[in-house]
């Protein structure tokens, strides 16, 4: 049987911090820091050659916390080691890695200690770690990264812009009740504010696309009446920098978008289009999140790490709190609730579901994280079978849970061992609850009328009253 040893690397802009332990989490090799330079990566080849040298036979697990970027080069660089040294290297979840020192009761947070977590949560689950993971879609990340980053920016901007108009032309925000329209944006880019906007004539703003004559000659009436405040030059030439700077990012975004959908040549992609409300962006922001399917064993997996699954808290007389549990990837979130409102305008199968819950009064947001969770199932179910989305197939899978009798109440195994007790010193909503199982149980009783014994606890409870 092979040695293991496992290193630990905690990662930080321009260095990085290792340590070496074994089996048995005791350390083999002290700590050591190195800087992410050509002269760093040759140090950390000759380090690692000459400990494996000391063990023949050996086999090193190497492991590094995802940072944003800053591990990409420690990871190649062992990656590339592999091929004349028994190395093999990972990138694990912070959060697990967090969680896992935080088990092992560790308060303190250094890098070196940082480091040795890292290290000790391979020796630990090895079963949750995949070794020399082949990201296909790793320039597709960076590109999907930039294109957040900007929509980003033009959010803030889009906030500042409102801000302006509310002081410099207040009429031009009942435009904007769902958003600032593209129309708008270059309004404001000639007439940034009421007192310009009520000196254009309605022939030059009818030129602009979507303004026809009669809008032209609404926003002029508009702005000779506002109650603007603001006329100064400054404001209008900020309304004007911040409407060229949304202008040229939705530019770019949409550049970035193009050259993406030109180059994600995926099969999976072309698959979650074939649902009805999957568009090429969202098919390709889902399948970033996904990676690989096979990395979820269940749909369940998969909700969970969307963090689109219900959750509730039950315990002792009651539950509550059921809900969306939010507690997984925000980004795949965000994309399943655009899917979702466009499904439950075209797509025959959630469209009816989302009508049968807000029938039964539940609320609309409440209807659509149902939906969303459907959504998720039925991608797992495409990518899983590599099936093209087809409504019989959910049609099918439905009819599969449908019980063909009535389903008989069982006994819970939780008491099998004991029945309820009557006299058990239990709170009043639990005593409610065990009466009320012993009415539904005295139903089925073959003994009817006069004749049907009277359930112990309704006795208890006429002593407890005449008392």
């Amino acid at each position: 049987m092979k040695t293991s040893f496992f290193l630990g690397i905690d990662v930080s802009k321009g260095y990085a911090d290792f340590v070496i332990i074994n089996a048995k989490k005791q350390v083999v090799l002290q700590n050591f820091q190195l800087d992410d330079t050509f002269q760093g990566h040759c140090r950390l080849h000759d380090i690692l050659q000459d400990f494996l040298g000391k063990y023949p036979g050996a086999l090193l697990f190497a492991g590094m916390e995802n940072t944003g970027g800053y591990e990409k080069n420690w990871y190649q660089l062992l990656s590339s080691l592999q091929t004349f040294l028994p190395v093999k290297t990972t990138c694990a979840n912070p959060l697990a890695v967090v969680s896992n020192s935080k088990a092992d009761l560790k308060r303190n947070k250094t890098d070196k200690i940082s480091a040795q977590n890292v290290a000790e949560y391979l020796v630990a689950h090895p079963e949750k770690v995949n070794y020399q993971q082949h990201d296909p879609m790793a320039s597709l990340r960076k590109q999907w990264g930039f294109v957040q980053m900007l929509t980003k920016q033009s959010t803030q901007f889009y906030n500042q812009l409102n801000a302006l108009l509310y002081s410099a032309n207040t009429e031009l925000l009942s435009f904007c009740k769902d958003g600032v329209p593209a129309w708008m944006l270059t309004l404001l880019t000639t007439y940034p504010t009421a007192l310009q906007l009520k000196k254009a004539r309605p022939k030059t703003l009818a030129k602009i696309p979507y303004i026809t004559l009669s809008r032209a000659q609404q926003l002029i009436a508009g702005a000779k009446r506002s109650v603007a405040s603001t006329t100064d030059q400054a404001t209008a030439q900020l309304i004007v920098a911040t409407t060229k700077q949304i202008l040229h990012l939705k530019k770019t975004i949409n550049t970035q978008m193009d050259l993406m959908e030109e180059q994600s040549h995926l099969p999976e992609v072309d698959l979650l289009k074939t649902f009805v409300g999957i568009s090429t962006r969202s098919a390709i922001g889902l399948m970033l999140e996904i990676q690989s399917i096979s990395r979820f064993k269940t749909s369940k997996k998969l909700a969970a790490f969307w963090g689109v699954h219900p959750v509730y808290n039950k315990s002792g007389d009651g539950s509550r709190a059921f809900r969306m549990s939010k507690k997984g990837r925000k980004e795949p979130r965000r994309i399943l609730f655009q899917v979702a409102l466009s499904a439950i305008n075209h797509n025959p199968v959630i469209k009816p579901l989302y009508e049968q819950h807000v029938k039964r009064g539940k609320e609309k947001m409440d209807a659509i994280g149902v939906c969303m969770h459907k959504i998720t199932r039925i991608i797992y179910g495409m990518l899983k079978n590599n099936t093209a989305f087809d409504p019989s197939i959910d049609e099918e899978n439905r009819q599969k849970w449908i019980p063909a009798e009535p389903v008989k109440a069982e006994n819970k195994t939780n008491r099998r061992f004991e029945d309820y007790d009557p006299t058990a010193p239990v709170s009043r909503r639990q005593h409610k609850k065990r009466m009320e199982r012993e009415r539904s149980h005295s139903v089925n009783d073959t003994k009817r009328g006069i004749t049907a014994p009277v359930p112990i606890g309704v006795i208890l409870t006429g002593v407890l009253e005449k008392v």
